[in-house]
Order: structure tokens, then sequence, then C-alpha cells
């Protein structure tokens, strides 16, 4: 049955205006998830005299765009711990990176170079102006409230002149004459439920639609005495006076059978406070287990950090996550076995401002025939998160569902500034698999670096079967001053202890790459290595800066062929 959310007393409408809320994730996004904000400490935690001194003198002497910014451009999607963030930050310079990392945070994919949430922000605050002003600017209104928090609804039923309505049951029955009105249907709002109704009434016909939780208010005969009766009330069973003395919130008329579960006062009430405050965060106890470092260690997984150059003031993050299959629980159905985690991470700074977050769910799923095998392999998940260089803590906390059972990691990390005028490389990553993605796929998904997939093995364990990747970025190559084009050579020398094994070069010109950026992507067969523990060395000369930088990693070779299986990447979601 329907549900109708009314207008609270007046008073409570003024509270909810500081508690804004926040774009639902869309992913969707979404996160979505979730690209960075930058918080204070935990949220039951009050703010000191001092804080709520600063934040009023803040928010008095802000700069004028981030002032609109903090009140008209976001005002319904910060949440207040962001808000009290915000108005604490001592710069421009910061409140700049708070505002890049707020809406990263909301992408449904930080890679790329447009951020999908931001620019549906902004066209739902654009479509908001030119549909619902009325006197006020469009997104002032409830209805442009709604519509940016929660996007275009499913349904919409529209009576811009009002006119007759025959009342259903639960609301008494009966004919009446309205005032304009609407109801939005959204089939389902996340963290909310399915099938919500939001009713907009326009009593004084100047076009601003307000929300309501009364469905009375639309009555344009209310308070005409005899007009517009209930069904009770024409029998004569009911009188309309009953309906000011309801102690509910409504005006409605006496419905027959009495009121059913979906008009109770404090379902409509839960409701009303649900569309117009933030979602949760999706793993909540997740996000505590990193808030208080109070973790059980029951998951053990290793992980990895990489850098790569995006802009001189921009590095790309990736983060790998393996989980061995037999850390997980699985259960058995339909002839297939079945995992699920929870992956929660932050990374925030020395001082504990978080600048990025993300959280995923990961589900593995195996046919009875091959379980006992993929028991023994690892599932594989990875996150790319853009940082500007500096040094921050990443927080890494994993949930099985199934068990109950948590793993977290606590970590330095130090993101490397890339100078522009000299020679730098990207980490060396080993790769059990590179290949190149589809021109769609470019920049997006699990393991893809530009135009290729990089599926880096942490453990950097590999048999005389596998092909082993080589993977790296070199930057800021000098240009001839004729030709334009870089000349520098790349050295791989693999080493057991002290002992050259092999050596090969190449030049820019045979990898045809003469840019100032040279990507390296090279499978090394291993055939032809003995097992045991090696070090892989890639050394790039400039020829015309004469500058050299280099990499290394060491990789080892197992005996037996049949480990060569070492991950299956865990894919987001089922």
């Amino acid at each position: 049955m329907p549900m109708i959310f009314r207008a609270f007393p007046a008073y409570f409408a003024a509270l909810t205006l500081f508690s804004l809320p926040v774009l639902p994730q869309q992913a969707p996004p979404p996160g979505a998830p979730d690209s960075g904000t930058q918080q204070p400490p935990p949220q039951n935690q009050k703010l000191t005299k001092e804080q709520k001194q600063k934040i009023r003198k803040t928010l008095k002497e802000l700069d004028t765009p981030y002032r609109t910014w903090l009140n008209e451009d976001v005002t319904y999607i910060i949440s207040p711990e962001e808000r009290s963030a915000f108005l604490q930050l001592e710069t421009n310079e910061e409140r700049e990176q708070f505002i890049e990392q707020f809406w990263l945070r909301r992408s449904s994919n930080p890679d790329l170079p447009d951020n999908d949430f931001k620019e549906e922000h902004y066209r739902r605050i654009a479509y908001a102006n030119e549909h619902f002003a009325s006197g006020i600017p469009g997104w002032k209104t409830d209805r442009g409230r709604i519509y940016i928090i929660w996007g275009k609804p499913d349904e919409i039923e529209s009576h811009p002149t009002g006119g007759t309505y025959d009342r259903p049951m639960e609301e008494g029955g009966g004919s009446t004459t309205t005032y304009p009105w609407e109801t939005w249907r959204y089939r389902y709002l996340e963290g909310i439920q399915e099938n919500v109704i939001l009713e907009f009434v326009d009593p004084s016909g100047s076009g601003e639609y307000h929300l309501t939780m009364d469905p009375s208010e639309k009555d344009a005969l209310l308070h005409v005495p005899g007009a517009g009766l209930s069904l009770l009330e024409s029998m004569g069973m009911a009188s309309k006076t009953d309906r000011f003395t309801r102690s509910d919130g409504t005006n409605l008329p006496t419905a027959m059978g009495g009121t059913p579960a979906s008009m109770n006062e404090f379902t409509r009430l839960e409701l009303y406070a649900k569309v117009q405050r933030p979602p949760d965060v999706k793993y909540k106890d997740l996000e505590a287990l990193v808030t208080s470092r109070m973790v059980r260690d029951q998951v053990h997984f290793t992980y990895r950090t990489d850098f790569l150059k995006v802009t001189s003031d921009t590095v790309l993050v990736p983060i790998s996550v393996q989980i061995p299959n037999d850390q997980l629980t699985f259960k058995g159905k339909d002839g297939v076995q079945s995992a699920s985690l929870n992956i929660f991470g932050r990374v925030t700074t020395l001082t504990g401002r978080v600048v990025q977050t993300f959280e995923d769910p990961v589900a593995k799923d195996f046919p009875d025939t091959l379980f006992q095998l993929a028991r023994k392999q690892s599932s594989l998940y990875q996150k790319a998160l853009p940082l500007r260089p500096g040094l921050y803590r990443l927080d890494i906390v994993i949930k099985d569902v199934e068990s109950g059972n948590v793993g977290a990691i606590n970590t330095r990390l130090a993101v490397p500034r890339y100078d522009e005028d000299k020679l730098e490389a990207s980490s060396l990553i080993l790769a059990d698999q590179i290949e190149h993605v589809p021109a769609k796929q470019i920049g997006t998904g699990q393991f893809v670096l530009g135009s290729s997939k990089v599926r880096p093995r942490l453990l950097a364990d590999f048999t005389t079967a596998d092909k082993l990747g080589i993977y790296l970025q070199v930057y800021n190559l000098k240009p001839d001053d004729k030709t334009h084009k870089s000349d520098a050579t790349f050295v791989y020398t693999v080493k057991k202890g002290d002992k050259q094994i092999m050596q090969f070069k190449e030049t820019t010109a045979e990898m045809k790459q003469t840019g100032d950026q040279v990507t390296i992507e090279r499978l090394l067969p291993l055939a032809t290595l003995e097992p045991g523990k090696y070090t892989l060395e890639v050394s790039a000369t400039d020829i015309l800066s004469k500058a050299t930088i280099s990499r290394s990693a060491e990789f080892s070779i197992k005996t037996a062929v049949e480990q060569k299986s070492a991950a299956a990447i865990a894919t987001p979601g089922r």
C-alpha cells in the first residue's frame, strides 16, 4: 500500500535544514564508491567550544566561491560531518583539496577524468531551476531538493489545477476538491525502502509545491462545513469536526475499519526523516573497525601499493589486496560453492583527515567439481585511488560475510612527488597478465592502467611455465630540439644473487615510443630459469640528458608447475 509523506510541524522542518541529505551512491554511485572526504574525528565525538567558535568565524570569513559551494552547490548532499570538517580547514588550498576529494569519493569510477556523479549533480540542479522555480530558484523548493538528492522519480502523478478527488479508503473515502498536488513514486531508495511515495501540495496556487506528510492538506474543502464529506461522515457515523482532534499530525477523516499500518504516525514520521538525511555508510561496521583500530585478526591477506604519475600534482595509487581462498567460508547451493566478503579502505592524513575511502562487496563462486582446486588459490582485488603527493595512513578491513571473521592492516602510505624537470619512473610491477583492453574499457575496471590490463602477482612467485610480466612507466625524457623525439635505452637484467643470468636491451626507436613518456610492457619467458630467487632490474638511460634511473623487484620460481595458478580476480558484486 502506498506510503504518503506529509508536512512536519514547522519546528521539525527547521531542524532538518541542519541535517542535510547526501545524494545516494550510484554505482552506484556509489560509492560510487568512495573517493574520499575530509572529516573530523568519529561522528559521535562532540566539537569543543573552540572548534564551534572557529566554525562560526570561518563561515563569516569564508571567501565567496567556497561559501557558495557549501551553502548552495552541495547544501543537500554534504553530510553534517563533512560540513563541519570543511569549516575547520585553514587555507584555500586545503579547501580545494577537500572539494576535489568530495567529488572523487562519490564518483562511480574515480579513475576517469570526468566525474559522473558531479556532472549528474549539476544536471539535477539545472533541471530543478528550469522546472520547479516559483518566485524562488528551483533548487530551493521542496521538489527541487528531493530531485537533487534522489534524482528523477520512477512515476509522477500530477494535478496542476487540483479538481475532484476520490479519497482511497485508508483516507476515509468520499469525494472532495483539491488544491494543485503531485505524487512522486520511487520504486526503491537505497537505505530507505521500496515503493516510496512523496506528496507535494500547492495550497496557495503560486506554483511552489511543498512536501507534505498530511494527505488532507490538499483538501480544498477541509474547512468548509458540510462539504467534501468522507464515507462515514456522509452516513452520519462520524463528524467532520473529529478531523481536527486527531493527534497523529493529520486532519484526515475517520477511516472505515481503522487506520492501516502504512498510515501510522510514527511510520510516516520515520520515513519523512529518512528521505532528508544522508544515507548510512554501506559497511558501517567496517568503518567503525578502522576508526577504533580494534580488529580481530582472523582473515589474513597481503597487499601492495604502486605509484604512477598522472599530473605533476596527482599520483594514481593502485592498492591491490590478495586473500587466500582457504581464509573464506564457503556455502554450497545447487552445485556451487559461494563465499562473499566486504572490503573497506580508508586513506587519511597524519592528522586524521580522511581524503579517500572505498568499499566494495566481493563474491566468489566455484562449481563443486573445481572447489578443492580453488581452495588452494587466492582472490585478487584492486582499487586505484588518485592522491596528491604526501604521507598518509592506509587502513584496509576485510570481513567474511558468512563467518563474520575480520582482518585488517594499518600502514604508512608515502605517495611520491614526481619532479617535472628530471627523469622519473613509476613502480616496477611484476604481473602474471598484461594485455590490451578494448577502447571502451580504457582507464576503467580493476587492474586497468591506461589502455592495458596489468594484474600484479603480489607474492611474485612464478613457475617455469609462466611468463613474467614487466610493467614500468618512465617520465620526462628529453626531446631532441630538431626531431622533437626522445632517445633512450632500456636495459633488463635478471640476477640470481650476485650472478647475472640474462640481460637484454631495447631503445625508444625499437619500441616506437619517442615521446617524453614511455610505457614498458613486456612478457619475459621463464622456461630457461631454474627454481630459486631472482632479482629483475630495469634501467632507463636518457641519451640526450645523460640521466639514468633504475627500478628493481625480486621474484621467485617454484618447482611444481601445477602451482602456477596464483590469483583469481575478486569481482565486486555478483
